[in-house]
């Protein structure tokens, strides 16, 4: 994986940039290479090679020696105007004003991935088989936020009555059992900001009956790594959800498939300070 990451950081250097035929080589799919490079990155792919783009095309636009829609061309756009939107998005000026003013620019270093010796503390998990099912709940579009309690969700969950949490622990007839918070419709690399669904709810079969005034999201049949997390909520969660892209899948014969990402809360304090959670994503063999 190391080496997959490496190879495609080499290809948007040499501007010949084909996901696919290093997702083939490396016996793996451009859905979880993508999922790889934004957890260990920090950044999605396509932000990544539009910052390169516009480190390199900055030293071309200061130079001088060619004109503006040459160098845009040069660097893949279409028309002057394109590219002045992307080089003003990644360095916070247009490129007439680089030109005249010698800044600012934002300096993107190309990323080289390298193997760490990790993993002295060991993860508890289990992948299972699992058919399909059905989330069924309370769904809302949320700003992704990768770090710290996600105001946007909070309010949602704040804004439904506490009767309305019981009455869904009573559908809950199948795993992951208990209340769940549901991430789904994410792209395959999304930057904070980005929205997604959010669902406060439950698992429930195929067979169940499911009030009309739910929300329900259909999951097919397939496998799920689970890993158990404790700790500062939501701080421990997400040090663990990092950790399977750092520790767990490169170590393991798995990798992502497309589908939401469940957390169950198993135990938690009263003031939800610390929590033992569940984290389920849905995999297949790699």
């Amino acid at each position: 994986m190391i080496a997959a990451l490496n190879r495609i950081t080499d290809l948007v250097e040499e501007g010949e940039f084909d996901l696919a035929r290093v997702a083939r080589e490396a016996g793996t799919t451009e859905y979880h290479l993508r999922r790889m490079f934004s957890s260990l990155a920090g950044m999605p792919l396509s932000e990544y090679v539009r910052r390169r783009r516009m480190t390199v095309a900055a030293g071309d636009v200061i130079r001088g020696s060619d004109d503006l829609l040459t160098i845009a061309v040069r660097h893949g756009y279409g028309s002057s105007e394109a590219f002045g939107r992307a080089f003003r998005a990644v360095h916070g000026a247009g490129p007439a004003d680089v030109r005249r003013d010698g800044g600012p620019l934002r300096s993107q270093p190309q990323l080289r991935f390298r193997l760490t010796v990790e993993g002295s503390t060991p993860m508890e998990s289990r992948v299972v088989s699992r058919p399909s099912f059905r989330l069924a709940g309370h769904a809302v579009r949320v700003p992704l936020i990768y770090e710290g309690v996600n105001p946007h969700i909070q309010r949602h969950i704040q804004s439904l009555p506490v009767s309305e949490h019981q009455r869904l622990k009573e559908l809950s007839d199948t795993e992951p059992a208990g209340i769940l918070a549901v991430s789904d419709g994410l792209e395959q690399e999304s930057p904070e900001g980005s929205e997604l669904t959010y669902l406060h709810g439950v698992a429930v079969s195929d067979n169940a009956s499911v009030p009309d005034d739910l929300d329900v999201i259909a999951v097919p049949a397939g496998q799920w790594a689970i890993f158990r997390s404790s700790g500062d909520y939501p701080a421990a969660l997400q040090s663990m959800w990092a950790a399977t892209a750092t520790d767990w899948f490169p170590s393991n014969p798995w990798r992502m498939r497309p589908g939401p990402s469940i957390v169950s809360v198993l135990d938690r304090s009263d003031d939800f300070r610390t929590a033992t959670c569940e984290l389920w994503l849905p995999v297949e063999p790699a």
